[in-house]
């Protein structure tokens, strides 16, 4: 049905509302109202909106984690990637480098430029809920045809605003704001994952290229005391107290060492080179230079039981006392788990915009200005006219459309629960694997460390017994060999605890304390509350 009174000028006193002729009582009273009492009581109607009213979809979560350690409490906070959580490992040119990704690292930028077109989409959805109004202004010329006047050509001038409004009756643009705006929050959920992706990538790239560097000085040191047994192997040979064997036992021994010193060459570049990449760098500009190497005489016999240890200290990073909240915490830290939650805000939203497509649209319009034939009379009185309209327009057959997009709305909303949910479970499964991971890694270290010690002592007494001339140089070799092969491990121990301590940081969402009033409105009391593990 269209109401719409028709155009008149300023000196007509009289206004026409058109309405069905009808006996009703109702109806009677209806076509006494006023044009603004009408549209008010027709807009009383926005007060409803079709569709399901949101609710963040319930988990049956655990109360604590599965794996127990020495964590220390967590205060939950809202996710927030600009927490400085690299900051614990102690290294300066570890938080300079974070520093230069979060400026110039491209996939941060593109999530950031995402996000902004997040927010205009945002914007536009909600512009849709004001007025529209407009200006127009310009000259017409037209020929017409009239029994008694014959052709005429006639020129026409015109100026005047013009607005239209979209009576939000039945929710529809507020429920497609509700979505834009979810989707907004979304998309700064993802740019919070982005951040803190890269941010933890770098700090496990940069953290395993130190460990090589570690590696490479242990490789050092060993090509240095494999060094010295050949040249005291070859010393005894030319005295004629060993065999020509033993001297290409301990050169085929420092030629391997040598080997794999120039091997880890590779693994450290490639390290470089990512790091290069994420700080927005090209490769060939960009060095990181190596610790400083602690090679020395007296550390190229490798007597020291505890040089192991010693090399771990060199790599001047402390492994961060990490906290770790109740599972329910996750909802509240994790921007994957939180750009998951608000797509179902979104899908849910979507719903009421198709349901609202079975209802009629009411659109109120309005315009002003003047018109005349002749330019310099435009603006007088007789050349203003007006119009008042409003619209009601409803789709009576579409061959189902509107069916179809209400069960795809639906099921996009089933499926971004399902995404949420599993979500949520994979966020727990990875922090559960890292504090497994920390936790078996502590005690292996430590068994490690005693390897470590009985090793090097296994070849000292070897190298002693060899001088004195009661054991082969085999055995020297093979206690060598088992000493290199437990100092590697070593390191590589603690390779794996940084990096697992640095996943297992960015599994809890980056950072596990927030001030109090930057906590979401919606988060649950249980996500609130102090997580207490033992000491």
């Amino acid at each position: 049905m269209v109401v719409q009174p028709r155009s008149t000028s300023a000196r007509q006193s009289a206004r026409h509302f058109a309405l069905p002729k009808t006996t009703s009582p109702f109806r009677a009273r209806l076509g006494n109202l006023s044009i603004p009492t009408a549209v008010l009581l027709l807009t009383l109607l926005a007060g409803c909106a079709v569709g399901p009213d949101y609710a963040r979809p319930q988990l049956d979560l655990p109360l604590a984690y599965k794996e127990a350690g020495p964590w220390k409490n967590a205060t939950p906070g809202q996710i927030d990637s600009n927490q400085h959580w690299w900051e614990a490992f102690g290294d300066p040119v570890l938080n300079g480098l974070i520093v230069q990704a979060n400026q110039a690292n491209q996939n941060i930028r593109q999530a950031e430029a995402q996000y902004r077109q997040a927010q205009a989409t945002a914007q536009l959805a909600r512009a849709s809920l004001w007025p529209t109004v407009g200006i127009s202004a310009g000259p017409s010329r037209a020929r017409t045809n009239s029994a008694t006047t014959g052709s005429r050509l006639t020129d026409t001038y015109s100026a005047g605003l013009n607005a239209s409004w979209e009576a939000d009756v039945w929710g529809k643009l507020r429920r497609s704001a509700e979505s834009g705006d979810a989707s907004e929050q979304a998309s700064a959920a993802s740019l919070a994952a982005a951040r803190l992706s890269i941010q933890a990538t770098l700090a496990q790239d940069y953290l395993q290229l130190r460990v090589t560097d570690l590696q490479k000085d242990l490789y050092a040191r060993t090509v240095a005391a494999y060094t010295r047994s050949l040249q005291l192997t070859q010393s005894q040979y030319q005295a004629g107290v060993t065999l020509r064997s033993d001297v290409a036992q301990a050169e085929t021994q420092l030629r391997s060492a040598q080997a794999q010193l120039i091997d880890l060459d590779a693994t450290r570049n490639q390290l470089e080179h990512a790091i290069a990449i994420l700080t927005g760098q090209a490769p060939a500009s960009f060095t990181l230079a190596p610790l400083p190497s602690r090679l020395t005489t007296e550390d190229a016999d490798n007597s020291n039981p505890q040089q192991a240890l010693t090399d771990i200290k060199l790599l001047q990073v402390a492994l961060p006392e990490i906290p770790t909240g109740l599972p329910s915490s996750l909802l509240e830290r994790r921007p994957d788990i939180a750009n998951a939650e608000r797509l179902a805000a979104a899908a849910n939203a979507n719903i009421g915009v198709a349901r609202a497509a079975y209802f009629p649209s009411l659109t109120l319009n309005a315009s002003g200005g003047y018109n005349s034939v002749a330019f310099g009379q435009l603006f007088d009185t007789p050349s203003r006219v007006w119009s008042l309209g409003a619209t009601l327009a409803a789709t009576l057959f579409d061959g189902g459309a509107r069916s179809a997009r209400n069960a795809q709305a639906d099921a996009a909303f089933d499926a971004s629960v399902a995404q949420y949910k599993q979500t949520v479970l994979g966020g727990l499964q990875e922090v559960e694997d890292n504090l497994s991971t920390l936790r078996v890694l502590d005690q292996e270290n430590a068994v490690q460390a005693q390897a470590v010690s009985a090793a090097q002592l296994a070849q000292r007494l070897a190298m002693s017994q060899y001088r004195a001339g009661t054991a082969t140089y085999l055995s020297v070799v093979t206690t060598q060999a088992t000493a290199l092969t437990n100092q590697r491990t070593a390191v590589q121990l603690l390779g794996r605890q940084l990096v697992a301590s640095v996943a297992l940081i960015k599994a809890v969402g980056g950072g596990w304390q927030a001030a109090p009033d930057k906590l979401p409105p919606q988060a649950d009391a249980a996500a609130q509350a102090t997580a207490t593990q033992p000491r």
